[in-house]
């Protein structure tokens, strides 16, 4: 954080940022983008759990097939955007160019876009003109940036503090980000150009009341479910996922139901299945993973029972989960075990077998991305200040390390298109 953001919420600012890059620990409350607590240790379970009662065949319908397969292999240097802290010691100077050989998964710098504010969170329009970043800090923000001459389009509010996450909704118009800090969400308006318009709603999860050891509500994501018909936000400190209808043509959030997870989960990221009928439901705070049911015609998520992510009695913080494009396998970042969790996916989505653990190649990783064929995941390590990719075997769901990871000051996001 810069001095003057920490000015407004010294304490909090000055405690997160220690937490992110010293490696101390914070308190729960606020680790959910530092991704560093206390004592909370995880949860044993049975690596294998079943999933909630799935939605009848009616409200299945329009959903997207289970089978889906990926895009054909790419060949030659691919676009590969990386998030960074530049508040923080070590950080970096804006947003990372670069680009990768979409075969051997080699990463070569390109250079920076400047003038972008700790853009810990990046995601890219439909279109693949516009890249969005989070500007995460206490006065938090959104910024649009062309990216056909990187050109900075400007910065939006985001009405709340410490944005850690953002969306385009499939549409292209609405952007959708999620404040960590103040427990809230937001919407945008994306004009013909790229660049975002004034904001239209800011919603706060002013309830259930924080779980334990949490000073509130902390919002860690908001993504929209694969059939396009709501938006889903995830909050760390509430230990609830919200499911709201956007407006599209007013730009607002109107609530339709609420998951709760099991006190003190603290869940952070939710990934779809390509079949669109499960979600998997990553928590931060005790360590397990969770299968949800999902109801495209009402919006209803059900979570199921809580699982291992493999990583022993030790302290660990999952961070995400990705799926391959053909629903096959699933893939999990642990922060302090510092590996990445392989899950065999069956049952057409509805249940996850955990099948090994493999080393990250550094030191907590916060993000983690495939390549739009599916045949490379890159892992952003936020304390080893680089990128690392894997090959990934799409039969067997192995992966398998592609060279050195790529020196990055203080990656927090890898987004490879």
């Amino acid at each position: 954080m810069t001095s003057e953001a920490a000015g407004d919420r010294g304490g909090w600012s000055r405690r997160r940022v220690l937490g992110l890059l010293a490696g101390t620990a914070v308190p729960a409350a606020l680790a959910g983008c530092a991704g560093s607590h206390e004592a909370a240790g995880p949860t044993s379970s049975s690596p294998v759990r079943n999933a909630p009662t799935a939605p009848s065949p009616e409200a299945e319908a329009g959903a997207e097939s289970a089978t889906a397969t990926p895009s054909p292999a790419r060949s030659g240097p691919q676009p590969l955007y990386i998030g960074t802290y530049t508040s923080a010691e070590g950080g970096g100077t804006g947003i990372g160019v670069a680009t990768y050989d979409a075969r051997s998964g080699a990463i070569t710098g390109k250079g920076t876009i400047t003038e972008v504010a700790d853009p810990s969170y990046l995601a890219v329009h439909p279109d693949g003109r516009t890249l969005y970043a989070v500007n995460e800090r206490t006065q938090g923000g959104v910024t649009a940036v062309r990216l056909s001459d990187r050109e900075v389009l400007g910065t939006r509010s985001s009405g709340g503090e410490a944005p850690c996450q953002l969306s385009v909704h499939p549409s292209g118009r609405w952007l959708l980000s999620a404040n960590y800090g103040t427990g809230s969400v937001a919407v945008h308006p994306v004009e013909d150009t790229g660049a975002l318009g004034e904001r239209t709603d800011l919603v706060v999860h002013s309830s259930p009341a924080p779980g334990p050891g949490q000073d509130g509500p902390h919002a860690h994501q908001i993504v929209t479910s694969p059939d396009g018909g709501h938006v889903l936000a995830v909050d760390l400190g509430t230990d609830t996922v919200y499911t709201y209808r956007l407006d599209e043509t007013e730009g607002t959030l109107t609530e339709v139901g609420r998951a709760r997870t099991r006190s003190g989960a603290g869940p952070r990221h939710l990934t779809f299945h390509p079949g669109g009928r499960y979600a998997y439901l990553a928590n931060e705070v005790d360590n397990t993973v969770v299968v949800c049911a999902y109801d495209p015609g009402s919006g209803r998520l059900t979570p199921g029972e809580p699982q291992s992510t493999g990583t022993g009695s030790g302290t660990n913080y999952p961070a995400q989960l990705v799926v391959t494009p053909n629903g096959s396998y699933a893939y999990l970042a642990n922060r302090g075990h510092d590996s990445l969790t392989r899950y065999a996916v069956e049952a057409d989505g509805a249940r996850l077998r955990l099948l090994d653990t493999v080393p990250v190649g550094g030191d907590f990783p916060r993000q983690i991305a495939l390549s739009p064929d599916g045949g490379l995941l890159f892992a952003a390590l936020q304390r080893s200040s680089a990128v690392s990719v894997f090959r990934v075997d799409l039969k067997s769901g192995e992966l398998r390390g592609a060279g050195e990871p790529f020196a990055s000051p203080v990656a927090v996001c890898a987004l490879p298109l």
